[in-house]
């Protein structure tokens, strides 16, 4: 017993386009982790950084367009309309504990998108053995 031609076709068309989808997540997850890498790797060189420096230098982090001043909490009064300048801060012992949070978070979305991309590549795999059995078989069961 042989499956009908347009059964056939339509099957070939559905498994082919889960193939092709998976190969375009495969690319997009392979991207993300490309980007979570270097991530990774910028971290570990700012904190390496920051370990070659004295524990009482002033620290600055980049906020958008400005830096803000990390090792010193001041809080300063404008005596004509009681309005104050901020200076966010942390000692360089948070900046570093917070650079090995991020890396271990960092290193987390790796560990789940390889879990993801190996999913994605047996999928595509199992799709492209499922089309060639099928053309294989001639339609036959």
């Amino acid at each position: 017993m042989s499956i009908p031609n347009e059964a056939l076709e339509k099957l070939v068309q559905e498994i082919e386009t889960r193939a092709v989808l998976a190969q375009q997540q495969i690319s997009v997850v392979k991207t993300q982790i490309a980007a979570r890498q270097r991530d990774i790797r910028i971290l570990q060189l700012t904190a390496g950084e920051l370990g070659t420096v004295p524990q009482d230098t002033k620290v600055y982090e980049g906020v958008g367009k400005m830096y803000v001043e990390t090792s010193v909490v001041r809080y300063a009064l404008d005596r004509g309309d009681n309005l104050g300048t901020r200076f966010v801060s942390s000692p360089i012992d948070e900046v570093n504990k917070r650079l090995a949070t991020e890396t271990s978070e960092m290193k987390a979305d790796i560990s789940n998108l390889d879990k993801k991309l190996h999913y994605l590549e047996t999928t595509h795999k199992n799709s492209r053995d499922h089309i060639e059995q099928i053309i294989g078989s001639g339609g036959r069961p």
